[in-house]
């Protein structure tokens, strides 16, 4: 299969399962809240499939995604957004707070930062080639434990790589009425190489990210790579205060898998849709059948 219908494939599996999340919230099958990344899939694709099996992923709230692409388990993620035993960390880490092989990731934002370059330093200190990728997004540049953790990573020639999702809206507030100056400047004052795209086809995301992962694995240092891109649905559940006619625009020129599969032929592309759809279907319904985990009572019994 080509490397485009296998980037097809792997967007359209993070669309659907969370196109499928918004819709059965409503219907009360899921608890807590969650974040969803359509618009961002090929941020996710574009870099993870460039990793190797070792390297580590820190990312945020906004992390099935980045979880799907690296190859979890949609049953069990569906399951641990259900709270059912199957999930990813046993039904008790939700939409939010996700472990599995060497992907990590936490709701709080900027605070993912520091633990990403603690992560790099002792990689390095280990003498291997293992490298970091944390993925933040634009709000996060308000926190400043966030340049604190630039300036340890520049300092100490972390293997890290920042991986910027500026979708110019934290929540609800637009970035131009929360952030001055420029996100590359910010990485520049700490001698941090970055790469900054205004695209959102998957391909030239994935050449972008591979050459700065090759660059931060061979020199040690930290880079960053600025993804401008789309939130094309809401923060969290239902909180988007754009205009119908805004989201409309951007669905038209910035959905990743609209670019990528235009360039497909049909008979390929929708056979791809409708294995993803099959596959979707079948993990939800085993996950809504799974149980829930014992009580430390019923467990003692």
């Amino acid at each position: 299969m080509s490397i485009e219908l296998d980037c097809y494939r792997s967007m359209l599996r993070i669309r659907r399962f969370e196109e499928t999340v918004l819709d059965e919230f409503k219907r009360g099958v899921f608890s807590g809240t969650t974040h969803t990344s359509m618009g961002q899939e090929a941020n996710a694709v574009g870099v993870i499939s460039q990793l190797n099996a070792d390297d580590v992923i820190v990312t945020n709230h906004r992390c099935h995604g980045h979880y799907l692409a690296y190859g979890g388990d949609m049953r069990a993620l569906f399951a641990e957004m259900m709270g059912r035993s199957t999930g990813v960390c046993g039904g008790r880490g939700g939409s939010q707070h996700i472990h599995w092989r060497n992907l990590y990731s936490n709701g709080v934002q900027g605070g993912i930062a520091p633990i990403a370059v603690g992560m790099a330093l002792a990689e390095k200190r280990k003498g291997n080639s293992t490298m970091v990728v944390v993925f933040i997004g634009d709000g996060t540049f308000g926190q400043g434990v966030l340049y604190e953790a630039f300036n340890m990573a520049s300092l100490w020639s972390a293997p890290v790589l920042f991986v910027v999702e500026h979708n110019g809206i934290a929540q609800t507030t637009p970035t131009s009425q929360a952030l001055a100056g420029s996100i590359p400047a910010r990485f520049a004052a700490f001698d941090i190489e970055s790469v900054e795209l205004d695209t959102s086809d998957v391909i030239p995301i994935s050449t972008a990210a591979s050459n700065l992962i090759a660059s931060v694995r061979d020199c040690r240092r930290p880079a960053a790579l600025i993804l401008n891109t789309a939130r094309l649905g809401p923060h969290s559940k239902g909180d988007d205060t754009r205009s119908v006619e805004t989201l409309q625009a951007l669905r038209e020129q910035r959905d990743p898998i609209s670019i990528l599969g235009n360039r497909l032929e049909p008979g390929d592309a929708d056979a791809i849709t409708g294995e993803v759809v099959t596959e979707v279907k079948l993990a939800f319904e085993q996950a809504l059948a799974d149980p829930y985990p014992q009580t430390p009572m019923e467990a003692a019994q």
